[in-house]
């Protein structure tokens, strides 16, 4: 029975190949959508599972409280918390810190790189987690000074096929810190896994940095901040318990003053929690969004619902042309489960046929979807067996869901009925088959509503003003270099002279780079010295002219006024709110101090985005710091490579031991918002791939639609009706489908992207033409796929459907 299920299942497919291959294709759309959203939720819950004890390694995340403000955590925090955690708490075996990420110039014979993923990082890394060493000893690897840990890749870049162990690598000054010289090469690592939430091209030993600055680590360096510090705990560790110690432990290790302005705690986060779940800043690498996957997931299961709704539609439509076959085999003696699993083969089989499809689909576009995404899967994902166990049980779970009522519909014809051809559709499946298509267009048009939502919110970002210029600036990152620092002047000036060049300028850091904090102590309006630790923005005199920036109150650094080098302060808006000064112009003239400078804030600039916009404004400092500076900032007049050209000349001539490292601020400061790019282009082909199988269900309906109404069309031409009026005609109950399911997507659509919204600072509000859009576009498409079947139904010769009897 069952080959002769397969047998009838196959002849119908060859006899109906126009719907057979709508629905082999939507189905194959739909199950290779899943399984690439299956793949991506996969990788991104993946992230740093590999290593062997991932349950008992925690991270320390720092809790600071400012008065008057919102507790901030980061995980970026101090050097004395490591080793007092390892003595107080036995339940602790292994405690491993790194610093900040750190940029160095590393040199091999004429291999010159500068290498910008490096971290200073303790012996005991490859104890705590579980890189692989390709070559030497993993326990000793990072324990001398001036050692050195190479990933594969980096160890072939500047030592290409040799063995590098024992061979020494010079490295420059790592962020203006006392350690260059000679590191020596103690291991070759393989290249970190991409699903870690931080990575790596090299490692220096913890020690270089303890050598250039053993204060920090002291027990008063609770304030120096620029640090990471996790550890590994004993299989009995009770986090509540930990937690409830922390108190205790913070009154022995630090010392509180009365009138402290802010206030220091910690807590513990799994390091399992770091890459999906951490919201804290100042992370070492990069984090992922949960409530990103959450709408993939969900766009992967409406893809899914939209391709299992054509199946259904169309089987449920074409249920009359099947009914007579129903009556001879009820009346031969079939039951009803005997049809039930024929119809169900004939489904499985089609279900079958799409999975390959999908399978085919999905080798096809993994590159485009790796593009896409930002990610790298690889196709080594497809070999997974978790893939491909959650790839079989969707595809049976959907053949069996899709197959189940038109199934059931069919074994329950009535074979007296039938074979006396008093048998029709019931209301009852018309208005299923109805209901279905508003639950498909439903879902097209609130994706298509929360694509146009997507696309406005990032083009907004795009044109905000963020209160400074960050347009036609070229940046040359010269890493604190000393010789440059040492003759900062003399360079601006040579570059200055170019043509079509209108201002230099040197700072630590510029908009969207990293920076640090400071403590600060300035004056409040009840007279008190008071701190707090806003941002800073070490500069030079030219830094606020040449940004753009605009003042909001006093002015800003002058070669006018010596003094200012050693005696003034600029801050923001946000800063001036901080200290009590709701008006800027009353804190000019207040006293300050801050990392040895006193004096007074001679300036207050308005508050500009050097955050990206997921984050509001926050107290910045701007000090006159031109010794500290990492980058010159080019205010070009004109941007072309020959302009370039001939300012990476004039930096070999005035820089020639340092290489011409370039970018431009705008694409920096974008590169914030790399994830919500590629979320975009994700949300966009899923959107429109739900749409395009949709339209094909609606298509498949339509050409049926027209087929059962042949004669009435045939009459109806007859009788003078025009191909505009049977076009209408066969359009207008498919289109007011379409009215109320974007009757019902205009909420949902709107309540799930305002939740998205939220992410973001600064975003706009979803304007009611969003969703009219949204509507429209659907209507039209459907519009022309209805369209096109029914005006080449319309247009046929009435003779040949009423002399068809």
């Amino acid at each position: 029975m069952i080959q002769n299920y397969i047998k009838i299942a196959w002849r119908n497919i060859l006899k109906n190949r126009g719907y057979a291959t709508i629905n082999i294709v939507g189905l194959a759309i739909g199950l290779a959508c899943c399984l690439l959203i299956v793949i991506y939720v996969q990788h991104e819950l993946s992230y740093d599972k590999y290593h062997v004890n991932k349950d008992r390694i925690f991270r320390v995340v720092h809790d600071y409280k400012e008065v008057g403000s919102t507790e901030q955590h980061q995980i970026w925090g101090n050097a004395p918390i490591g080793e007092a955690l390892k003595a107080d708490f036995p339940e602790i075996e292994k405690i491993v810190q790194f610093s900040g990420q750190t940029s160095i110039l590393l040199k091999q014979g004429e291999n010159r790189f500068q290498e910008e993923n490096v971290f200073f990082m303790d012996s005991t890394a490859f104890d705590v987690f579980s890189w692989k060493i390709l070559a030497g000893n993993p326990h000793t690897a990072l324990k001398n000074a001036y050692s050195v840990v190479l990933t594969e890749s980096t160890a072939k870049k500047y030592f290409g096929d040799q063995n590098p162990i024992g061979k020494t690598i010079e490295g420059g000054l790592a962020a203006g810190r006392a350690d260059a010289g000679l590191y020596t090469v103690t291991a070759v690592m393989a290249d970190v896994p991409a699903n870690s939430h931080f990575t790596f091209d090299a490692l220096l030993s913890m020690s270089t940095f303890r050598k250039g600055r053993p204060d920090v680590f002291e027990k008063e360096g609770w304030d120096y901040v620029d640090f990471y510090t996790y550890f590994l705990t004993s299989k009995e560790f009770d986090p509540t318990k930990f937690n409830q110690k922390i108190p205790d432990f913070l009154k022995r290790h630090i010392q509180v003053h009365e009138n402290a302005s802010s206030k220091y705690g910690f807590h513990l986060e799994p390091m399992l929690q770091a890459y999906m779940h951490s919201t804290a800043d100042r992370q070492p690498g990069t984090t992922g969004s949960f409530q990103n996957l959450y709408i993939f997931a969900i766009i992967g299961g409406f893809i899914l619902l939209i391709a299992c709704v054509n199946f259904m539609n169309l089987a449920t439509s074409r249920s009359m042309e099947r009914a007579k076959e129903v009556g001879v085999r009820k009346a031969i003696g079939a039951n009803k489960s005997n049809l039930i699993l024929q119809f169900m083969s004939e489904s499985l089989v089609l279900v079958f046929i799409g999975g390959i499809l999908a399978i085919a689909l999905v080798i096809a576009f993994l590159p485009f979807m790796e593009a896409f995404s930002g990610k790298q899967f690889g196709y080594s994902t497809l070999l997974n067996g978790t893939t491909w166990t959650i790839f079989f049980l969707v595809t049976l779970i959907t053949g069996i869901l899709a197959a189940s009522y038109p199934a059931l519909i069919l074994a329950n014809f009535k074979p007296i009925k039938v074979l006396k051809g008093t048998f029709s559709n019931s209301k009852g499946g018309t208005l299923l088959r109805r209901g279905l298509v508003v639950f498909q267009f439903c879902l097209s048009i609130a994706l298509i509503a929360g694509t146009v939502i997507v696309f406005s919110q990032l083009n907004q970002l795009q044109q905000q003003d963020l209160g400074f210029q960050k347009a036609q600036r070229l940046i040359i990152d010269y890493n604190f270099d000393e010789k440059v620092n040492n003759n900062l002047e003399a360079i601006k000036n040579t570059l200055a002279k170019d043509k079509d060049v209108q201002s230099v300028t040197a700072s630590r850091t510029v908009p969207g780079a990293f920076f640090p904090n400071a403590g600060t102590e300035i004056m409040s309006t009840d007279g008190k010295m008071t701190n707090f630790a806003p941002s800073l923005y070490e500069v030079d005199i030219d830094f606020i002219p040449n940004m753009g920036i605009k003042m909001a109150a006093g002015r800003a650094y002058s070669r006018d006024f010596p003094a200012d080098s050693a005696h003034s302060l600029v801050i923001n808006e946000s800063a001036a709110k901080l200290w009590g000064y709701s008006n800027p112009q009353d804190i000019i003239g207040k006293q300050f101090r801050q990392w040895g400078k006193e004096g007074t804030v001679i300036g207050v600039v308005k508050d500009f985005n050097y955050l990206s916009l997921h984050r509001k404004i926050e107290p910045l400092a701007l000090r006159l710091e031109p010794s500290s500076s990492r980058y010159l900032t080019v205010n070009l007049q004109n941007v072309n490579q020959q302009t370039i050209d001939r300012m990476g000349k004039l930096w070999a001539e005035l820089a020639p031991h340092r290489p011409f490292l370039y970018s431009f601020l705008d694409d920096n400061f974008n590169r914030q918002y790399e994830a919500d790019y590629n979320f975009r282009r994700l949300f966009t082909a899923f959107s429109s791939l739900a749409l395009f199988i949709a339209c094909l269900g609606l298509l498949g309906l339509v050409t049926y639609t027209a087929q059962q109404r042949t004669k009435e069309i045939g009459v109806r031409k007859v009788l003078g009706a025009s191909i505009y009026n049977l076009v209408l005609l066969l359009s207008s109950d498919f289109i007011r489908l379409l009215v109320i399911a974007l009757c019902i997507a205009t909420p949902l659509s709107w309540i799930a992207m305002n939740k998205w919204l939220d992410n973001f600072a600064y975003h706009i509000e979803p304007k009611w033409w969003m969703f009219a859009f949204a509507g429209f576009s659907a209507v039209l498409i459907a519009l022309v796929t209805v369209s096109f079947q029914t005006f080449k139904a319309a247009k046929a010769n009435p003779v040949d459907s009423l002399r068809d009897e």
